[in-house]
């Protein structure tokens, strides 16, 4: 089998539990070692899902693993039939894979406006100029195979990035001038504080996160043209759950955003 072949077998593996909703007990498939051949998996899923997508999550490379694969960040699709909108008080339900891989982060969603012309910007400043909007969120991680993380980035990026959806909470108030360090970020899980951090623990923080993300997509020749989300990565880490929990996120002066975890089931 080509290494063509070879991703296409897997990335339709990944779609098809994804689509029917179960678990995958092992890899399927040869798992990829470096990100060439993981992004190769991820393209070949996106084309065989077909489906739109709205956003993508980046997440952090951690050492020793950033030196060896060359690259701090990895990315992944969100889509449009995985986001949801939660206002003031509400809590809406997200799916996970129970038997597989399930986790809730707070983030920074930032969206990139359209009409971006393909140039990286080179600092915050340039990256605040080409969004159009910036809300607190949840990205929500799940995956049909359990070790989806263990297995390092290349098997997470795969994947999907291991991501299952996002919830969009309120907007940042005053974005354009915000200091994203200054804001604390705190998780609970069923009541319980499991996380708090700031953005300072995150390399160039939510701005360069975008910059990547930009990098990224233009390298793979995907257009983001048209505008797009970016959920720029686990500000108080990665925090498992499993259904029938509840999720909330307090960002310091900015509000709360909330879910509650249930398990994927067949349409």
């Amino acid at each position: 089998m080509s290494l063509t072949e070879q991703a296409k077998s897997i990335a339709e593996a990944f779609v098809t539990a994804r689509r029917e909703k179960r678990a995958l007990a092992t890899y399927p498939g040869e798992a990829p070692s470096d990100l060439d051949a993981a992004y190769a998996i991820q393209g070949a899923a996106l084309a065989f899902d077909g489906r739109e997508v709205v956003g993508w999550k980046v997440g952090k490379i951690n050492a020793p693993d950033d030196a060896r694969l060359g690259a701090e960040r990895l990315a992944g699709p969100i889509f449009a039939d995985s986001v949801v909108e939660a206002f003031a008080g509400e809590a809406p339900e997200m799916p996970v894979f129970a038997d597989g891989f399930a986790a809730a982060e707070a983030e920074f969603l930032l969206h990139v406006a359209p009409g971006w012309n393909g140039v990286v910007p080179a600092d915050d400043a340039g990256t605040l100029a080409v969004l159009d909007a910036v809300h607190i969120g949840i990205e929500i991680a799940s995956s049909p195979y359990p070790g989806i993380n263990a297995d390092g980035p290349p098997v997470t990026i795969s994947d999907f990035g291991n991501n299952a959806g996002m919830v969009i909470g309120p907007v940042l108030e005053g974005w354009e001038d915000a200091d994203f360090n200054a804001i604390s970020v705190r998780v609970e899980i069923d009541g319980a504080l499991i996380g708090e951090a700031t953005t300072a623990t995150m390399l160039d923080g939510p701005l360069g996160a975008v910059r990547f993300l930009l990098a990224n997509l233009s390298a793979r020749g995907i257009d983001c043209s048209g505008g797009t989300w970016v959920s720029t990565g686990a500000v108080t880490g990665v925090h498992p759950v499993v259904p029938g929990q509840g999720v909330l996120a307090h960002f310091a002066g900015q509000g709360t955003v909330a879910s509650i975890i249930v398990a994927a089931v067949p349409a």
